[in-house]
């Protein structure tokens, strides 16, 4: 399954990615299964040390039973890919748009969702054949840059993460992303409630 298909294929149901991050594995698996619980479908696990990975395979391994997509995030090399790809993650993600790992989820067929914060990153990504973006970060970006990016760029469908949670959601779905990034809301109940409103509009 190619990134666009596979993205569509589980944003398009419903639209927040989970993502934990610096957690221990206990507290990893424990997040998923409030997550799915959820109805999220797709959980991000960053990888940006070593330390990380037990969590990642924790993650994988009841995702496996379950039935889900568990992928791993701050990929950001050629060689972390393989590593991730090896332990079974169904797709990566990237703080930015990085060739080598660009070129490698392709040559791997794993979707990859690469990072973008300016029109020529966007510019890159689409003439690499991605449409799929993460707009990082998100809260420093703002929702009028998606509306912004999205007049040049309207093929483009934007996910977005950092310092998204209840409070600003709404605002970035309005905007035009079809996804959103959400990690410690995904822990509160009253965070959840206001999550479930935003998905109902």
């Amino acid at each position: 399954m190619d990134a666009d298909e596979f993205f569509g294929s589980h944003l398009d149901r419903n639209p927040i990615l989970g993502i934990f991050r610096n957690l221990d594995p206990g507290a990893t698996v424990e997040m998923c299964e409030r997550a799915w619980e959820f109805g999220v479908e797709l959980i991000e696990v960053p990888v940006q040390t070593p330390d990380a990975l037990p969590s990642l395979r924790a993650a994988l391994e009841v995702a496996e039973r379950r039935g889900k997509s568990v992928g791993a995030g701050t990929v950001t090399t050629a060689s972390q890919l393989k590593a991730v790809r090896e332990l079974g993650v169904r797709f990566t993600v990237a703080p930015g748009f990085h060739p080598e790992v660009v070129a490698e989820s392709q040559r791997a067929g794993l979707p990859h969702l690469p990072g973008v914060a300016t029109s020529t990153e966007i510019a890159t990504a689409l003439a690499h054949g991605f449409t799929w973006l993460k707009a990082f970060p998100a809260r420093q970006l703002g929702a009028g840059w998606i509306r912004a990016q999205l007049a040049p760029f309207p093929g483009v469908r934007f996910v977005a993460t950092g310092g998204i949670d209840a409070s600003n959601a709404a605002a970035f779905l309005a905007a035009g992303c079809r996804g959103v990034a959400v990690g410690s809301a995904l822990n509160d109940p009253d965070a959840l409630d206001q999550l479930r409103e935003v998905i109902a509009r």
